[in-house]
C-alpha cells in the first residue's frame, strides 16, 4: 500500500519532531519554540525555492543554497543575522536530519552540514557597584517594588534563567534552609541557593501577599482576575520578568542594556572572581559541560593578573 504524500511532507514531518521533542525528549516549551521557528524558516525557504518539498531529496548543494540565504537575511529593520544566530537554525537543521536519520528516512547526512564558526562570545556583565545600584532601586514600600526587589535579588543569588525564575512556585522554596531544586535547561535537575539577603527579601515580599496563590512572582495589578484557587493566570510571564529588570536598568542609569541573562553572567563571573572553581560553578549554572561555562574565565581569572605582573613588572 501507498503511503499518502501529505504523511511525507517537510511540514509533517517537522511537526512529528517536534512532538518527539516534548514527548520523548522532554524539552522545555521554550526550546521546542525555538527549534520549531528556527525549521519553519527553513521549510518556507525550501519549499519556495525547489518544486518537490520532500526533505529525502534535499543535497549539501542545496543546504550551502540555505546558508548563503541565512547570510544575506534582512528583517524588516534591515538587520542581519549574527554568525551566531546562523548557527542555531543549522543546529537546528542537523538534529532535525539526525531525527530522521534515526526513523529510517533517508535524507542528508548530518555530519555533512558543518556549523558556521561562531563570533568571539562576549559576556557582558555588571560589576559590584553597578549590582548594587540595580538592586536599590525598588521602592518596597509599596508590594510591586518589595516584588521586584525579591526578583532581582533572587536573579543575582542564583544565577537562574529567566525561565527558571518565572515558573516558580512558592510553597517550593525553601526559605529556611535557603535553597530549592529545580528542573532547568535539558530537563537537568539542580540545586539552587539563596543569599541571607535574597531570602529575606523574598519573604518579606511573601509575608505582604494576601493571597494563598501558587506562583512566586504575580501581578499585582489585577488582583481579581483570577477567581481560581492556585492563580495560575496571575503568575509573571518571562517577558514581564524582562522588562522588570530593564526598567530598574534605565532608573539606575547602567548605559547598556540588562536582561536577567546578564545577571546570570554577573552571579557567575562573581563567584569565580572570588575564588570559586569552575566546576562548582557549573553545578550552579546548570551548565550541561564545563566548557560552557568556560566562557567567563577569561574575565574572571583573579590569578592571571597576578601572574602577569610577576613576570612582566
Amino acid at each position: 500500500m501507498s503511503k499518502n504524500p501529505e504523511d511525507l511532507s517537510l511540514e509533517r514531518r517537522i511537526r512529528r519532531y517536534l512532538t518527539y521533542l516534548e514527548v520523548e525528549k522532554n524539552y522545555s516549551p521554550f526550546t521546542i519554540r525555538n527549534y520549531g521557528f528556527y525549521l519553519e524558516r527553513f521549510r518556507k525557504w525550501f519549499e519556495k525555492h525547489y518544486e518537490q518539498e520532500y526533505v529525502e531529496r534535499l543535497t549539501a548543494e542545496m543546504v550551502r543554497g540555505y546558508r548563503l540565504y541565512l547570510k544575506r537575511f534582512e528583517n524588516e529593520k534591515k538587520q542581519m543575522l549574527s554568525r551566531t544566530t546562523q548557527s542555531y537554525y543549522i543546529i537546528a537543521l542537523r538534529a532535525f536530519l539526525k531525527y530522521l536519520s534515526k526513523k529510517g528516512v533517508k535524507s542528508l547526512s548530518p555530519e555533512k552540514i558543518e556549523l558556521p564558526k561562531g563570533e568571539g562570545r562576549h559576556i557582558r556583565f555588571l560589576n559590584h557597584e553597578q549590582v548594587e545600584r540595580l538592586l536599590g532601586q525598588p521602592l518596597v514600600s509599596e508590594l510591586e517594588g518589595l516584588r521586584d526587589k525579591a526578583i532581582l535579588e533572587t536573579l543575582y543569588s542564583t544565577g537562574l534563567r529567566v525561565a527558571e525564575i518565572a515558573k516558580l512556585n512558592r510553597d517550593k522554596v525553601d526559605l529556611k534552609a535557603r535553597e530549592f531544586g529545580i528542573i532547568g535547561k535539558g530537563r537537568r535537575s539542580r540545586v539552587v541557593f539563596l543569599s541571607n539577603r535574597a531570602a529575606d527579601w523574598i519573604g518579606r515580599y511573601i509575608q505582604a501577599r494576601e493571597d494563598t496563590w501558587e506562583p512566586l512572582w504575580i501581578r499585582v495589578a489585577g488582583k481579581k482576575s483570577d477567581p481560581s484557587t492556585l492563580g495560575e493566570k496571575m503568575r509573571l510571564s518571562m517577558r514581564s520578568i524582562q522588562r522588570i529588570v530593564e526598567k530598574y536598568r534605565r532608573k539606575a542609569g547602567i548605559p547598556f542594556p540588562v536582561s536577567p541573562h546578564v545577571l546570570r553572567h554577573s552571579f557567575a563571573t562573581s563567584l569565580l572572581q572570588n575564588g570559586a572553581d569552575l566546576r562548582s560553578v557549573q553545578e550552579m549554572l546548570g551548565h550541561k559541560n564545563v566548557s560552557t561555562t568556560q566562557i567567563y574565565t577569561h574575565v574572571t581569572n583573579p590569578q592571571l593578573k597576578a601572574v602577569h605582573e610577576k613576570f612582566l613588572k
